[in-house]
């Protein structure tokens, strides 16, 4: 049995959360494969609005089997609030969620060392959401981390060799902190912790897929923001490709079976870094209102653009990508014209492969296309859209050599078009 994977290929909000929750029921098992609290995951049905952070998005669905993978880092408070939210709305996470021995656990000192580095660097912040992700794999790396199988043995003592190596660095740095709150609720974090399965996810997965069961893996932000394959150093702190599903979990390479990858049929960034199709117009504007692209964890206004082929089919290849999926055709409804991004300009030259980098001197260049100028939301099936819209997904599965095999026209779960 083979596993499938669903992953971002832009900048994240790519809309991860809702294609999860439509694929789950063909699923058995939903497992989440890196990242932390700062990829928010919205969902949206029976008029109810939910933003998961850690948990995986296949938890709504009827009895499946959840898994936080040994590639994510985990913050127990957030995590703790996060699980009783949904507990108060229905949803009792222990009998349905595991949570890997191997996965890192986020500090209140991380937090602070967070907030720290950016400071430090003044104009030239990378833009992070300060929830302690950096550092804390940092520490991974560094082989100084705390996993969540610590949590069971002598923690007390590993923990205050870690907290006092973190206020050092903070010394160091002359930050001024209070700590006290945030690590009480940590602490009570860490006890809520310890109601869940805690396994050795590998072994967990390897054993689920013997047995054959079917296995959806859940990624967060997207491929350019990958830190090998990203904007660098714009860019988050785990590897967020189809490869990191493998780390992330445990599964060898010829396990991975299908790979969705998911895109906007626009561009949003959230913080700093490059972004060569940004719009700082009425139509950027026009893009941020009627796509509501305020980000779902920090509330941060998102930077919007028109479609990038080039970082596109950049993250096709990279992740290889079995099938599309276009999220918010819908929003681009009222456009005369639409453009696409089908090569970059640097230096006079005309470039059609992803570079080295995309700064200031990257010029993009267009494709334009004639809107549908008319309301999709209550479309249901792929024949009923306007030619113009036919047209411009042609266009983009002609130009990756994938399929676009799910089109999103709102976002309910019910709004959403399977070919």
């Amino acid at each position: 049995m083979k596993v499938d994977v669903v992953l971002g290929l832009q900048w994240g909000d790519e809309g991860k959360g809702k294609v999860v929750d439509v694929l789950t029921p063909g699923y058995e098992v939903v497992a989440r494969f890196q990242g932390g609290p700062n990829a928010g995951h919205t969902l949206e049905f029976n008029h109810e609005k939910y933003v998961l952070r850690s948990i995986p998005s296949g938890i709504f669905q009827g009895d499946k089997v959840n898994v936080i993978g040994n590639g994510v880092v985990l913050d127990p408070a957030l995590f703790k609030a996060e699980a009783e939210a949904l507990a108060k709305s229905g949803h009792d996470l222990t009998k349905r969620l595991y949570i890997s021995k191997k996965a890192h656990l986020i500090l209140p000192t991380h937090r602070l060392l967070d907030a720290a580095y950016e400071a430090a660097k003044g104009d030239k912040k990378v833009g992070t959401t300060g929830k302690g992700i950096g550092p804390a794999y940092t520490d991974k790396i560094s082989r100084t981390g705390l996993r969540v199988g610590d949590i069971l043995n002598d923690f007390e003592t590993k923990y205050a060799q870690a907290k006092a190596r973190h206020e050092q660095i903070l010394k160091s740095l002359d930050f001024s902190y209070s700590l006290a709150d945030a690590e009480k609720e940590w602490m009570e974090g860490v006890e809520y912790l310890k109601r869940f399965t805690l396994i050795d996810s590998e072994n967990f997965i390897n054993g689920l897929l013997k047995a054959q069961k079917s296995v959806l893996c859940e990624g967060a932000q997207g491929t350019m923001l990958d830190i090998d394959f990203g904007s660098y150093p714009f860019v988050t702190s785990s590897n967020t490709v189809c490869a990191g599903a493998c780390t992330g979990l445990g599964i060898a390479p010829n396990k991975i079976g299908n790979v969705f990858g998911i895109f906007k049929a626009y561009c949003t960034r959230v913080g700093s870094g490059p972004f060569p199709t940004e719009l700082f117009d009425a139509t950027g504007d026009t893009l941020c209102d009627l796509g509501h692209e305020f980000g779902s964890v920090t509330g941060r206004r998102r930077r919007c653009g028109w479609l990038d082929l080039v970082a596109l089919k950049y993250s096709v290849m990279i992740n290889g990508v079995t099938s599309l999926i276009m999220m918010k055709a819908d929003v681009m409804n009222t456009f005369d014209t639409i453009k696409v991004a089908v090569a970059y300009k640097i230096n006079g030259e005309t470039v059609h492969e992803f570079p080295y980098e995309i700064g200031a001197g990257v010029e993009p260049v267009y494709k334009e296309f004639k809107g549908w100028k008319c309301d999709i939301n209550n479309i249901r099936s792929y024949e009923e859209f306007p030619d113009e819209l036919k047209n411009y997904i042609e266009f983009i599965e002609q130009e990756c050599g994938v399929p676009v095999k799910i089109i999103s026209v709102g976002p309910d779960r019910e709004a959403t078009i399977v070919r």
